[in-house]
């Protein structure tokens, strides 16, 4: 009897596995074994190469992995307990273990660059602190989408509209009034802020899905916007020559009067790229300083209830309206912020830069760290943004991987890496965060 319990076991695992081989060899077979190429010294010649082994890899992965998953847990009567979830604190972190987190994250972040350039030098150094800059924008721009999708729960997919209103901002007052970086900064966010009044007006009513579709719809908007008006904003061809910042009016130069002649260094453009670097480290300070304070005043409790249920919202005499646009406002705000940092970090920008792309990988961020979650925005950002620039090599499969990572920490986590919260409103000093299943997600 237990032999053929083990028999039928083993044919219907094949079975299964050989059907998963069977559909990822017809989809590899376009998607990976086919490649269009242009040819070197040919005149850009198109030309058709085949990659039939990494076809046979991928088919022979996929059938391994699922026979072995089908033998040992799916079709197995006593599935053995895999309770992945458990390599986690099952509160999540509260508490101290926060603290001692976030504190070690600050420490770490203020010594980066200095222990860099102590081990690696100037030159070795700096795609590390260029790359530390990157993952610092997207925390930014993720705390200021925890505020509409985590604490408000309005889902916005057109966040990345606000972030080009912002670098599009600077860069034009700069171009054609001539303004500063410090001056612009506030500007930028003023009218990001004034464009997020703009988008939450006509989505008041909206709620799910339809919110989505439109905040969507409102991000690309701007982007074909941006794309056609040429006489403005440069079209397809973008903005050039944005101005950089300077540090209190010394400008990283080795002319005299520069930052550097000013301190007695020697010249290295590795000091601007440090200056860079510690300005997104305050401007993301900021963000998250004003984010927790707000989350404990009664707008932020306001933000907390329409997440839970806006009918309950209104009847205990909430005005929805206003909730609803001061956190689209707050939100689109501080992607103003960081898309002014952009713009002068990159020195140019162009419709190609915000794509619903950047929206997606923000919310996905924001989404994996665990919504609500401050600390955890930080951890998705290092690891989808810093992780993945490792993987540059492998620019074609750097999507796949992206989303196998996504469906198994969905799987695993599916409230977030972080998935406690820390209440608003505590009766006591030493209260500690709440599971994340006792909280709505939210669904604006």
């Amino acid at each position: 009897m237990q032999a053929r319990k083990k028999d039928s076991l083993l044919v219907a695992s094949v079975k299964d596995s050989l059907g998963a081989a069977v559909i990822t060899f017809a989809l590899a077979c376009v998607m990976v074994g086919l490649r269009v190429d242009v040819a070197s010294g040919r005149g850009a010649e198109l030309f058709l190469e085949h990659r039939w082994l990494a076809v046979a890899v991928a088919v022979l992965v996929v059938f391994a992995g699922r026979l072995a998953m089908n033998i040992f847990f799916w079709k197995r009567e006593d599935p053995p307990s895999l309770n992945l979830s458990g390599l986690l604190p099952k509160g999540g972190l509260g508490g101290g273990s926060s603290n001692v987190l976030k504190y070690g994250l600050v420490v770490l972040a203020v010594a980066l660059p200095f222990a860099l350039m102590f081990w690696l030098g100037a030159r070795g150094s700096r795609q590390y602190i260029d790359l530390a800059i990157l993952v610092m924008t997207y925390v930014m721009l993720g705390w200021g989408l925890n505020i509409v999708v985590g604490l408000a729960g309005l889902l916005d997919l057109g966040y990345v509209a606000f972030y080009a209103v912002g670098a599009y901002s600077y860069a034009l007052l700069a171009h054609y009034f001539g303004f500063s970086f410090w001056l612009c900064l506030p500007l930028a966010g003023i009218l990001a802020a004034f464009w997020g009044v703009i988008l939450g007006f006509p989505v008041l009513r909206l709620r799910g899905d339809y919110l989505a579709i439109v905040t969507l719809a409102f991000g690309e908007i701007i982007r074909v916007v941006l794309l056609n008006w040429y006489q403005f904003t440069g079209g397809p061809d973008g903005l050039s020559g944005i101005p950089r910042p300077s540090f209190f009016g010394l400008e990283f130069t080795r002319a005299e009067g520069g930052f550097a002649s000013f301190f007695g260094l020697d010249y290295s453009s590795i000091h601007r790229i440090i200056f860079l670097y510690y300005l997104i480290f305050a401007m993301a300070l900021f963000t998250n300083f004003v984010t927790m304070r707000l989350r404990r005043m009664p707008i932020g409790r306001a933000w907390e209830a329409l997440r839970e249920d806006e009918i309950a919202c209104r009847a205990l005499g909430i005005n929805t309206t206003n909730t609803k646009l001061t956190a689209f406002a707050l939100g689109a705000m501080f992607a103003g912020f960081a898309g002014s940092f952009f713009a002068t970090r990159q020195g140019f920008i162009s419709p190609e830069s915000f794509t619903f792309l950047e929206s997606a990988i923000i919310l996905a961020i924001v989404v994996l760290g665990g919504l609500g979650s401050q600390i955890g925005v930080v951890i998705a950002a290092i690891v989808m943004i810093g992780g993945f620039e490792f993987f540059r090599e492998f620019e074609e499969y750097r999507m796949l991987v992206f989303g196998m990572i996504m469906v198994v920490i969905m799987v695993w986590k599916p409230r977030g890496l972080i998935s406690s919260r820390t209440p608003s409103v505590a009766l006591s000093r030493n209260a500690k965060g709440i599971s994340a299943d006792l909280v709505q997600e939210g669904h604006g």
